[in-house]
């Protein structure tokens, strides 16, 4: 059964602690799912430690719901937490986000391999590979690019059988380009502007 990720955006309404606002201190700015709908479990253990297979020291793993969150983001996600629906909640916030290395690379893999045969009906593989590949995996796919490790980016390459993509299993990767994280760092980093680094996060938990 596969997992998926639930929540939102909040930032901290700039005149918390004052004495002329009355109002929560975090409000709910926008849901996740119209900015990331993929599921996606090398980015979520980069982040979070959810589905870590890869090995990523992860950035903000079970911190749990905050205390302080948001009516919009409590209605959503606290009932099912509490529930057993969702699990690994936790939030990370835009000046944590920031200051992630896109050349970080986890502990155990190098890269994520896929493949899908040609021959119908079509079969679809996914594995993490460690340098040097097992012999199953080259056995899978033949032997790929020369320049494979040199690239920071995805590689795709055919075979007689098969239709091959090599992605390198580093932060810049995983949340990168080819993934629907920019749209969520775009929105974070453009409340930022207006809020601070440290007065916008990300408050996530998964199915």
């Amino acid at each position: 059964m596969s997992t998926g990720i639930h929540g939102g955006i909040e930032f901290r309404h700039p005149g918390a602690d004052t004495d002329y606002y009355d109002g929560e201190p975090w409000v709910a700015a926008m849901d996740l799912w119209p900015l990331y709908d993929q599921t996606d479990y090398a980015a979520f253990g980069c982040l979070f430690g959810v589905r870590n297979y890869a090995g990523f020291q992860p950035l903000a793993p079970d911190r749990g719901l905050p205390v302080d969150l948001s009516r919009g983001m409590r209605s959503q996600l606290e009932l099912w937490v509490a529930a057993g629906d969702l699990h690994g909640a936790s939030w990370v916030s835009w000046a944590e986000l920031a200051s992630l290395d896109p050349a970080t690379t986890p502990d155990h893999f190098i890269g994520r391999l896929t493949w899908h045969t040609k021959s119908l009906p079509s079969i679809l593989h996914q594995q993490l590979v460690p340098d040097p590949w097992p012999s199953e995996a080259l056995a899978a796919v033949g032997t790929p690019p020369p320049d494979l490790h040199s690239t920071r980016g995805r590689v795709e390459w055919n075979t007689a059988e098969v239709m091959c993509v090599y992605e390198p299993l580093t932060v810049g990767a995983v949340l990168g380009p080819e993934t629907h994280w920019p749209h969520v760092l775009a929105v974070m980093k453009a409340l930022a502007g207006r809020f601070g680094d440290d007065g916008v996060r990300l408050v996530v938990a998964f199915d």
